[in-house]
């Protein structure tokens, strides 16, 4: 099985998106980023549905830039499916060696295996509309591997089913992925769909690449907005000088890493604590913020303050209780130096 090396410049409509990305035969990349940052025009150029303006694509070494789509040795499971609605579940899956020259028995052969390992044995002569999001899933993903790609592209495999049907779904999503022997490539902007079935990440903003590496790094030590959201940390970019980070006009934060120069600071919002007057005690950062509102969280409340910095809170609902907190309340916030985490940016 082949490595993928891809360089994808493509300009559409005042859109530019430009991003290298490589892919090893038995290694899963998740494509993460939120809306219009440029992961399905990537997908569909790698597909070769969309045409590049500059750049290469090399699998195993074979440029494809200039190769059809379907020539390209390349499963693709689209959110949707894209299943045939007039063919059966076998006859979708052996569409693809049918194309390949596999005689109709021996394709419908290798799709009934491939049917028999993605646990849809018994379903082979329904229809698409006849099937739960689950299994329509599954059988997209074993129609995209019947043709044993060297590349296997996603797109938000998992968007269109139900909470509880994900759940399973990614499981099982996850055991054929770690069995595939060629390199996967998934797009998502969902970070648990990511993290659980990628071994590493590439997030794209505004078609470029802001970070990659393994789960661990990026939700340890995150270098943008989009991505302290994802991960639930409050991020801020200042100067580092010793132990404090100016991180606004006249505000620093005192963190326990020694950092110099250009920093970031990260904190979640269950280390904020809100006090009704300035706290004191153990050495910690304190401020006074106005708050912005208030929504459950989970089992806690996610506080939004305004102030020298924004930030997030999460608190008990006893302890909001306790403070009596509304919207437009005066309050104080305090995060103790050993909650943060400093790190060049």
């Amino acid at each position: 099985m082949s490595t993928l090396d891809a360089h994808l410049v493509v300009g559409l409509d005042g859109f530019r998106l430009d991003i290298r990305l490589t892919v090893d035969a038995g290694q899963v990349v998740a494509l993460l980023g939120p809306n219009g940052a440029g992961k399905t025009t990537a997908l569909r150029a790698l597909a070769g549905l969309q045409p590049l303006t500059d750049g290469h694509i090399r699998l195993g070494g074979r440029a494809l830039a200039r190769v059809p789509p379907e020539k390209r040795p390349i499963g693709v499971v689209f959110q949707d499916y894209l299943l045939f609605p007039h063919m059966s579940a076998l006859d979708n899956v052996a569409f693809g060696p049918r194309r390949r020259g596999l005689s109709k028995r021996d394709a419908r052969a290798v799709a009934a295996a491939w049917l028999a390992r993605v646990g849809l044995s018994g379903l082979e002569s329904r229809k698409p509309r006849e099937l739960s999001g689950g299994q329509a899933q599954r059988v997209a993903l074993a129609r995209a591997l019947a043709v044993d790609p060297a590349l296997l592209l996603l797109d938000e495999p998992l968007a269109a089913l139900d909470a509880r049907t994900r759940v399973d779904t990614r499981a099982s999503l996850h055991q054929h992925l770690a069995s595939h022997e060629g390199a996967a490539l998934i797009v998502t902007h969902d970070p648990l769909d990511a993290m659980m079935l990628a071994d590493r990440l590439v997030v794209v903003e505004d078609g470029g690449i802001v970070q990659e590496g393994d789960a661990a790094s990026i939700t340890a030590q995150p270098r943008t907005d989009y991505i302290a959201r994802l991960v639930g940390l409050n991020l801020y970019r200042g100067k580092g000088s010793g132990h404090t980070v100016a991180v606004a006009p006249g505000f620093a934060l005192t963190v326990a890493e020694n950092v110099a120069g250009d920093s970031f600071v990260a904190f979640a919002p269950s280390a904020v604590s809100l006090h009704p007057e300035r706290p004191s005690g153990s050495p910690r950062n304190a401020w006074q913020a106005i708050i912005a509102g208030i929504h459950r969280h989970g089992d806690n409340l996610r506080v939004q303050l305004d102030g020298p910095i924004a930030a997030a809170a999460d608190i008990t609902p006893a302890a909001a209780a306790q403070l009596r907190l509304v919207a437009g309340q005066a309050i104080w916030a305090a995060v103790k130096a050993t909650e943060t985490r400093a790190y060049p940016a």
